[in-house]
């Protein structure tokens, strides 16, 4: 299998000052034609930095990375012109702001052209409930209810505790007895993993980052961050 492009390294964890910070940045880019990369974490310790993507390719405006998409739950058409793949923790606070003010405008904004795409990245040293959301959406997708449970999720991302899983798929009307069969075998745990070792390997450390039709955009960014490159996308603006 082709050896997938690393993104460039990152500091820690986001924060609210951070995600400001590339909301000017990634203004900027479009002003210059680059599309401005992060740093990324390292694993056991963190490696030296690597040339920016205006060091390596001055040539290239954006850079485009490769997010498989097949298999993972994702809502909208399946030929959508514009793909946004998301990699988010349902604990984080700033997964849970974006999701609040943007998600909706967002598919709103360009019925019909957005396939959105979600996975996960839960960041189980910072939030102890985060691996347990993400199989307990799963184990929902099992009975069509993957996107209600989604929604759930984030409604309670203050209050997520152990005996609130069962809870919400009551309120959903789900089988509890299959659901809670699926989360007792953690049926989907290695699934996450897989998802959580993708994302490290791509250089991703931080919620949410998003793929615009495989061009990286950072944080809790606002609806205009991400209709600056979808409508260039869509005139066929970007190489």
């Amino acid at each position: 299998m082709r050896r997938m492009e690393q993104m460039p390294p990152s500091p820690d964890m986001v924060t609210f000052k951070r995600s400001h910070f590339y909301s000017v940045l990634v203004i900027l880019a479009f002003a210059v034609g680059i599309l401005v990369g992060y740093l990324a974490w390292g694993r056991a310790s963190v490696p030296a930095a690597a040339p920016s993507a205006a060091q390596a390719e001055p040539t290239q405006a954006f850079r485009r990375y490769e997010i498989p998409t097949e298999g993972f739950q994702s809502i909208g058409p399946d030929d959508a012109p514009i793909v946004i793949v998301e990699f988010s923790d349902y604990q984080c606070p700033f997964c849970k702001r974006w999701h609040d003010q943007v998600y909706d405008s967002l598919l709103a904004a360009y019925p019909g052209q957005i396939r959105f795409v979600y996975r996960n990245l839960p960041l189980t040293q910072l939030h102890p409930q985060a691996m347990t959301s993400a199989e307990a959406a799963l184990c929902a997708s099992e009975q069509d209810a993957y996107w209600q449970y989604h929604a759930k999720l984030f409604e309670n991302s203050d209050v997520l505790t152990d005996e609130i899983f069962t809870t919400l798929a009551t309120d959903l009307g789900l089988d509890i007895a299959a659901f809670e069969t699926c989360m007792s075998g953690h049926k989907f745990k290695d699934d996450i993993e897989a998802d959580m070792e993708f994302s490290l390997d791509l250089g991703i450390q931080s919620t949410p980052t998003f793929f615009i039709n495989g061009l990286a955009i950072v944080g809790a960014q606002p609806l205009s961050a991400f209709q600056q490159i979808i409508d260039k996308e869509l005139a066929g603006e970007i190489p």
